[in-house]
């Protein structure tokens, strides 16, 4: 049975984990069952926004599952859950279109890490966040420490990450990890999203990769992606492709 649901509706996806019972924390299926949604959202050229949202009240969610990686060996440890994790949130972040973490309740360790791999953020007033990791004998593994490093200040990571504190939705707002703190943060995101629906598709994306390739969130794929695509509309382009399928050498015109 799937924990991680996709839903479509007026152009909006949601992404929604579905495991509350154990906070939402993330198992290898979730892992994959996420992997799999991210890449059908990518290829439906109608969406305009994505949120990650999840069930439940307590909890966004509440990291990885110890079940799913307590017994690994340290090889499979860092190969497989480390590395997995950390590429299937890289391509969270790296999703063309704009997306919105709904954090309706606490996010900590690897809910944190998938918070930050969103846009933006609308928190509940009574959820914190936290990289509890010490206290289990490990350490963020899938970007707590590097992209959270570009979102928040480094004394903070380190309060949450080396001290084992939580920092509360109001700090986080002042701190501009959150876009607004919001008794239905649900009702917030959506209202959110659905302004997407009003803005250029192709805006929004070139604006999202020269955002993306600024702070240095894959700058060579988003440089190279930016490049691609002003190249992908000159009459160069499609005098190349017809060259070559009619055989012919091609008569370009630099436009």
């Amino acid at each position: 049975m799937s924990a991680v649901h996709l839903e479509i509706r007026d152009r909006i996806a949601e992404i929604r984990l579905d495991n509350p019972a154990k906070l939402n924390a993330f198992t290898v299926e979730m892992l994959g069952q996420l992997a799999t949604h991210l890449d059908t959202v990518e290829r439906l050229g109608a969406i305009t926004c994505v949120l990650v949202a999840a069930e439940g009240e307590r909890a966004f969610c509440a990291g990885a599952d110890i079940n799913g990686w307590g017994d690994l060996s340290p090889a499979e440890f860092a190969r497989h859950w480390v590395r997995d994790g950390h590429r299937i949130f890289d391509r969270l972040a790296r999703l063309s279109k704009p997306t919105i973490a709904v954090l309706n309740g606490h996010a900590f360790g690897g809910g944190l890490e998938l918070a930050a791999a969103c846009d933006i953020r609308v928190m509940a007033p009574k959820a914190t966040i936290a990289l509890p990791e010490a206290q289990v004998g490990i350490v963020p593994g899938w970007s707590g420490t590097q992209r959270l490093a570009r979102l928040l200040p480094e004394a903070v990571i380190k309060e949450m990450a080396l001290f084992g504190r939580r920092i509360g939705a109001d700090r986080a707002l002042q701190l501009g990890f959150v876009a607004e703190v919001a008794d239905d943060p649900r009702e917030v995101a959506e209202a959110i999203a659905m302004k997407t629906t009003e803005l250029s598709p192709r805006a929004v994306e070139i604006g999202k990769f020269m955002i993306h390739a600024g702070r240095g969130e894959d700058q060579a794929a988003m440089v190279e992606a930016l490049g691609s695509a002003a190249i992908a509309a000159s009459a160069d382009r499609n005098e190349g492709v017809s060259a070559f399928r009619d055989k012919r050498k091609p008569a370009f015109s630099g436009q």
